[in-house]
């Protein structure tokens, strides 16, 4: 599952939002591996997150799976236009905000080129973002911010912390989802899965629906696994592209396979 920017700028279609998930038909069992968006290709010779730009499914699909020495079987990319309707839809979602921070350079939408009056230092196109640590309910033009803040200050400036906020928020749409007061609400259930038809581009064809229904009907929802491999990475100081990537620490990527096999047994 990937998701595109969603609003017409350079780069609209890069995956910044990458997920792996893996349904278990013997234990019912779901698994979920973010991978980080600047994992650098040597294949591509361009991050992970521009797979899908240069070469549509089939070039993302390889790609990832290759990295995690697991073969792909459909893609989702979801508009991340959608994905604020969507958690509105919901009434809003829970997120336990782990850590406090500050974004003081969080892009505004139609304002890459303003020239802010000559303001050399270009303010206007940025705005402040700051999340309180603690629980809290969020809509989805906050979550979307939540999960696309690049710049924060300190850790959760990070790609690995920039995962761990898309996890949590990935919890908190299942747990709303589950919860009697949507799933017994019709008006809700049909409003999303209209907005997930317009806004989901697939490669799953429609005669396998059938299928991949019955396997959705197996999982059982409340234990979902989630993890990232992180810990496998490494930020080079200095990279021939010039560009802050992500690499295997063991250069080769076979840890990544070998911890991906592990956690999906």
């Amino acid at each position: 599952m990937v998701g595109i920017r969603g609003f017409e700028t350079n780069g609209a279609d890069l995956t910044d939002t990458m997920i792996f998930v893996s349904l278990s038909k013997n234990t019912g069992v779901s698994s979920v591996i973010t991978i980080p968006r600047d994992l650098w290709i040597n294949s591509l010779q361009a991050k992970i997150n521009s797979a899908y730009h240069y070469g549509g499914f089939d070039l993302a699909k390889k790609t990832v799976g290759e990295i995690l020495g697991q073969e792909i079987n459909y893609m989702v990319v979801i508009n991340f236009e959608s994905f604020g309707k969507v958690i509105d839809l919901l009434g809003g979602i829970e997120i336990d905000v782990k850590t406090a921070f500050d974004d003081f350079k969080y892009p505004i939408a139609g304002k890459e080129n303003d020239l802010c009056d000559g303001d050399k230092e270009l303010k206007c196109r940025y705005e402040h973002l700051h999340f309180d640590a603690g629980k809290q309910i969020m809509s989805g033009t906050v979550v979307l911010k939540f999960v696309r803040s690049r710049n924060a200050v300190g850790e959760e400036g990070t790609d690995f912390a920039r995962s761990a906020r898309q996890q949590r928020v990935i919890i908190g749409i299942k747990q709303k989802i589950l919860s009697k007061e949507f799933y017994f609400n019709p008006v809700r259930v049909v409003g999303l899965w209209n907005t997930f038809m317009e806004y989901l581009t697939i490669d799953i064809n429609r005669y396998e629906y059938g299928n991949l229904a019955l396997l959705l009907k197996r999982i059982n929802w409340n234990e979902i696994k989630s993890t990232s491999f992180d810990n496998l990475l490494i930020n080079p100081k200095m990279h021939y592209s010039k560009q802050w990537v992500l690499l295997p620490k063991d250069g080769t990527g076979e840890e990544i396979k070998k911890f991906v096999a592990d956690f999906l047994r």
